[in-house]
């Protein structure tokens, strides 16, 4: 509530000055501030504020050169923009595994990468991290860029670094069901300065007039529009202040919800926790069964869901992937591909029978620790 009450007097100083755009103002900026507050906390040199958590995976594409001809590495479970981003600079999308953890499966990578890959986006979804030792040492040996997408876990840690600042870029998003949120929004996170340049330049297709762009080292580009606003920036600055209290309390009630959850009926039908590349950081909580009826049953419980009910997050579901209609025929990014790339419900089977055993539990780090420990009683004795 105190993130809450800072950010409406920033938004309502925000509108009091009546300069709602990053560059129009004359005063200092709330989205500077922002990303330099991103910087600080994230343990990155460069933070790039921008409109959402799609457009900032185009524009850190965009920053590390990826584009016609190149496939990028993205897990099979996922929400669908880290899917289309790479359609959105012209490379085609390579569908991996995830395995037990529910993050992108290092050794199914390594298997799905050919001569034309270029990058691959792990995701850490749920707030649970993905093995980012493991990937970071294949994409090393194949000479991948690795973007990492942390919209869903935005300040968590992997461990001792922040995700989002580990690969050779990283990205945010603050919509509405994000650990921050400013009804959208997003961020782009790295320590290499030429992509935090192309992607700066790429945000906003005025930048060569902006003060201090002649500072810029990379090759002019061509941009379009995808800046963050004043509002925007106002709403997410105390969150970020907020943000180690509230993952801290989405770890407490996570110990609560396991404790309620081992105590139930479901403990004697196999319940187990998803694996944790980073146990003692860990701030969200999914659970799987080998029985898939377990799993339905205790998806249709308040604060759970079955992951296989989760819609345009799993990618059977991604129709405008399928699709493969271009925004016009001499734009078709599959034109460049240098194969068949297969995205069809039997590309990635191991995910479709994780999923549909397996349910994400939410910890609710809105409710006060009194108030979820009932809701978690609740939950595993309905």
């Amino acid at each position: 509530m105190v993130a809450t009450a800072r950010g409406m007097a920033a938004t309502v100083k925000v509108l009091g000055r009546g300069e709602l755009g990053r560059f129009t103002g004359t005063g200092a900026s709330e989205v500077d501030r922002f990303e330099a507050d991103l910087r600080r906390t994230m343990g990155v040199e460069h933070a790039l504020a921008v409109n959402s958590g799609t457009s900032a995976l185009i524009a850190a594409l965009v920053g590390a050169g990826i584009g016609p001809g190149d496939e990028v590495l993205v897990p099979a479970y996922t929400w669908v923009s880290t899917a289309a981003a790479p359609l959105a600079v012209g490379a085609v999308p390579v569908l991996v595994e995830v395995d037990e953890s529910l993050t992108l499966d290092p050794v199914d990578l390594k298997r799905k990468i050919t001569p034309n890959s270029r990058a691959v986006i792990p995701v850490h979804m749920q707030n649970l991290v993905c093995d980012m030792e493991s990937i970071m040492a294949v994409a090393a040996e194949h000479g991948l860029v690795v973007i990492e997408d942390a919209c869903q876990a935005v300040g968590v840690r992997y461990r001792g670094r922040r995700v989002g600042s580990i690969g050779h870029a990283g990205v945010f998003s603050f919509n509405q069901y994000k650990n921050i949120r400013s009804g959208e929004g997003g961020a782009v996170l790295t320590n290499d300065r030429t992509v935090f340049e192309r992607a700066a330049m790429y945000h906003d297709v005025g930048s060569y007039e902006r003060e201090g762009f002649g500072e810029l080292g990379a090759e002019l580009i061509v941009g379009v529009n995808l800046r963050m606003p004043e509002l925007s920036a106002a709403v997410l600055r105390p969150q970020l202040a907020a943000l180690d209290a509230q993952l801290e309390r989405r770890r407490r009630h996570r110990g609560i919800m396991i404790d309620e959850l081992w105590h139930s009926g479901f403990a004697d039908r196999g319940l187990r926790l998803v694996p944790h590349h980073d146990q003692a950081s860990a701030a969200g909580l999914a659970v799987s069964f080998d029985d898939e009826a377990a799993a339905v049953e205790l998806g249709a419980r308040r604060g759970v869901r079955r992951l296989a009910d989760t819609g345009r997050h799993l990618y059977p579901n991604w129709r405008s992937i399928h699709a493969r209609t271009p925004v016009h025929p001499r734009m078709d990014p599959y034109a460049w591909a240098a194969r068949e790339i297969d995205h069809g419900p039997g590309s990635c089977p191991d995910t479709l029978r994780i999923l549909g055993r397996t349910c994400a539990v939410d910890l609710a780090p809105e409710l006060p620790t009194p108030a979820f420990r009932a809701l978690a009683r609740r939950t595993a004795t309905a």
